[in-house]
């Protein structure tokens, strides 16, 4: 192997199907602690070594890097973990039961394929793979062989997240009737990404992580601007619509001068607001909304004033475990592998984010056309024009 990008070259496959939940459980080791490998020595490998070092239901085998200097390097004090720039030399170690994959995206493909071909578990940051196509293969291979994959959502498995998702499963919100991003800051301008597939999977996916069962996306819309000439969209804005008519809105931007971190969701009963900027209150409940009364109850006595009243309530904001995500993100990849159970963030969960970021790169190419999830711009260019009416 003589580069990560070599590994991923003939990556263009033909469109994924649904991927139905696995039929075999992931071999357990419920014996010992996971074999674990990290592959990637730059900005996120060293975090996921430290990560895995603190994890007591993992046992970190080998860090592996093109650039074995810089894998001896990040080890340092971890003398009994070994350093390599052999990613066959990791899979043929019997000892190693699952790999955490951190190097560019365009790489993710070949190298979790040939983990999973190897018999290994494999975790991976976001995105799972550059293509919905290409996920829906990687997770169909893992369902084939029992296997764990799971991808490295980290803001799911933060203890804000968690509970939002807690508090809109459990009904407390009600009926979700809106979901408003904004993730804002000055740079850093990607030389290979635009601004929706830079920033834009971190709210798909805690979008996709919240919803509740029966809700999902159908549609998308996105409109983009290049007003430094960067050859590529630095100011982005995302609507999905909901399966239950609600929409989601995510507003994405690298020329911001400053950094806002803002998700509100809203339901039929409560508002919730997460401030990720705000340590002593990130989340707060809020019962306040619009209620409409029901026609049934609509009597003559009141037919004359409006239908519609505004409700204002007390705002809660419930005290929050300061937890580090990613130690959640290995000690759930552990749990799942020893467990036999799909984690909570697993394949079929990258494949989703995918395909909604699909959908928006081809609503762009069509000036912000509306188009149902799942359709990719390879799609858009194979239809002729007159065919492009089913792509609102």
């Amino acid at each position: 192997m003589t580069s990560w990008q070599g590994e991923a070259e003939d990556a263009n496959e033909a469109p994924g199907g649904h991927v139905p939940t696995p039929g075999e459980p992931p071999r357990p080791a419920p014996d010992r602690p996971v074999g674990i490998a990290v592959v990637g020595a730059g900005y996120w490998g060293p975090k996921l070594v430290r990560n895995a070092q603190h994890t007591r239901a993992l046992r970190l085998h080998w860090l592996c890097d093109l650039d074995l200097a810089k894998a001896r390097r990040v080890l340092g004090e971890y003398s009994t973990v070994g350093a390599t720039d052999s990613y066959r030399r990791v899979l043929d170690d019997d000892r190693v039961d699952a790999v955490a994959v951190a190097v560019p995206a365009a790489a993710h493909h070949r190298l979790v394929r040939a983990a999973l071909e190897a018999g290994k578990h494999v975790l991976v940051e976001k995105p799972i793979t550059t293509s919905a196509a290409e996920a829906a293969e990687l997770v169909e291979l893992a369902e084939a062989r029992g296997l764990v994959l799971m991808c490295d959502h980290t803001f799911c498995y933060t203890p804000v997240v968690r509970r939002i998702r807690e508090l809109v499963h459990g009904g407390e919100i009600g009926d979700v009737q809106f979901f408003d991003s904004v993730r804002i800051n000055l740079g850093l301008v990607q030389p290979d990404v635009d601004v929706l597939w830079d920033l834009a999977p971190h709210d798909l996916s805690i979008l996709d992580f919240v919803l509740p069962p029966g809700v999902e996306p159908v549609e998308v819309s996105a409109q983009g601007a290049d007003p430094i000439g960067a050859g590529r969209a630095c100011v982005a804005y995302l609507t999905v619509r909901l399966s239950n008519g609600a929409l989601a809105h995510c507003h994405v931007n690298w020329l911001s001068p400053t950094k806002v971190r803002t998700t509100l969701i809203g339901g039929s009963r409560r508002t919730l607001v997460w401030d990720d900027l705000n340590p002593q209150a990130r989340l707060a409940v809020h019962d306040r909304g619009v209620d409409l009364t029901p026609p049934e109850e609509v009597t003559d006595a009141i037919r004359h004033r409006a239908l519609i009243s505004y409700r204002v309530g007390e705002m809660v904001a419930p005290a929050l475990v300061e937890q580090e995500a990613l130690r959640n993100v290995m000690a759930e990849f552990a749990a799942a592998i020893t467990e036999g159970r799909a984690p909570l963030t697993d394949g079929r969960a990258g494949v989703r984010v995918l395909r909604l970021l699909e959908a928006a790169s081809l609503s762009l190419e069509l000036g912000g056309a509306t188009v149902p999830v799942g359709a990719s711009a390879r799609d858009g260019a194979a239809c002729p024009p007159a065919d492009r009416a089913a792509v609102r």
